[in-house]
């Protein structure tokens, strides 16, 4: 089916508008333009490929930088042929094009599209997966996103605390130590006295006395 792909079309995505670059087999630039992020966009997206290239969508691959998404997913659904690349690696094939570091989205969607003409091998093939797949990512990413709010939330009511009122601070720092009560410290003093050996029936004494040769007892 891959062998079979006569169109090569390159999407630089963003959350608002994305550029399409439409490219025949032979790497020459056909058309590029503009389509929105939302549902009448998409649906225009598609209707233009079809009728730009008069081809089926098996026969049009279509490079993008994202693996997931909206439009990821309205091509897959239509059987188009889509690939993913990762940002750094496509960072490497634009310096094929130019060295010039400002964003181009023109550019940038023109490199996808001859990068997967030329370089297939660095491009993953995505399928559509399995919807309990799908619904366990996104309720994974949403607990990611919730931890990560939950962070910064925290992060920030102790900046606040800190900048107006560090008496709480403090206060939460004297909590977190250890209580010691009046018959365990006196528990203690007495382990402490014994160890050292000031307590003349301690059992250091009396190893001491032992050691001697004088009676455990005995009065001096």
């Amino acid at each position: 089916m891959i062998d079979d792909v006569q169109w090569f079309v390159g999407i630089d995505w963003a959350t608002q508008s994305h550029r399409v670059c439409l490219l025949d087999v032979e790497g020459r630039h056909v058309n590029e333009r503009d389509f929105a992020h939302c549902g009448a966009g998409l649906t225009e997206l598609r209707d233009w490929l079809l009728e730009k290239t008069k081809a089926a969508p098996e026969q049009i691959a279509v490079a993008i930088e994202t693996p997931h998404g909206p439009i990821v997913e309205m091509l897959l659904d239509h059987a188009f042929l889509v690939f993913a690349i990762n940002p750094k690696q496509l960072d490497r094939f634009r310096d094929r094009f130019t060295v010039a570091g400002a964003k181009d989205d023109s550019r940038d969607a023109r490199v996808l599209g001859g990068s997967l003409r030329t370089d297939r091998q660095a491009f993953r093939q995505l399928v559509v997966d399995d919807p309990l797949v799908i619904e366990l990512r996104e309720w994974s990413r949403i607990a990611e996103e919730l931890k990560q709010e939950r962070t910064r939330l925290a992060n920030r009511v102790r900046q606040q605390l800190w900048r107006y009122y560090p008496q709480v601070r403090r206060a939460r720092h004297h909590r977190s130590r250890p209580r010691t009560y009046p018959h365990d410290r006196g528990a203690t003093a007495s382990r402490q006295s014994a160890d050292q050996g000031g307590a003349p029936g301690s059992g250091r004494a009396l190893r001491q006395a032992r050691s001697s040769g004088e009676p455990v007892g005995a009065e001096p």
